[in-house]
């Protein structure tokens, strides 16, 4: 099992810029692909990015395409989201997740706790 935990979260307003940061524990990072999916009130959880073991592929959700980034540090058992020119529309839990599987559904295995986003206009 992958142990998660996200940071970064925080208040902001409507075109601000955040960096979320997921730190893996507990395996070797490298074998995992990685990643982030929000819930926002009343929703479901909904795929945000994900990256390959390398970083070499990525995918992200359309609503996302060109503003947010996703990446990794191997070094550091690090990803990142790096999200730009936010909307209230984003605000949410964000969640990081690891699998042995790239991919852009909700069959990670390890979750993380979540991190708050709110996007104030």
């Amino acid at each position: 099992q992958v142990q998660l935990v996200e940071s970064g979260g925080g208040l902001v307003q409507a075109g601000d810029s955040l960096r979320l940061s997921c730190v893996a524990s507990g395996r070797t990072f490298t074998d995992y692909a990685m990643g982030w999916f929000r819930q926002a009130p009343g929703k479901e959880h909904e795929f945000v990015a994900a990256i390959n073991w390398n970083g070499e592929d990525t995918y992200y959700a359309d609503f996302v395409k060109g503003r947010f980034t996703i990446s990794r540090d191997n070094t550091k058992n690090t990803v990142y989201l790096q999200m730009n020119s936010l909307k209230p529309e984003d605000t949410a839990v964000y969640y990081c997740a690891a699998d042995t599987t790239i991919a852009t559904m909700l069959i990670y295995d390890d979750w993380g706790q979540g991190t708050q986003v709110t996007v104030s206009s």
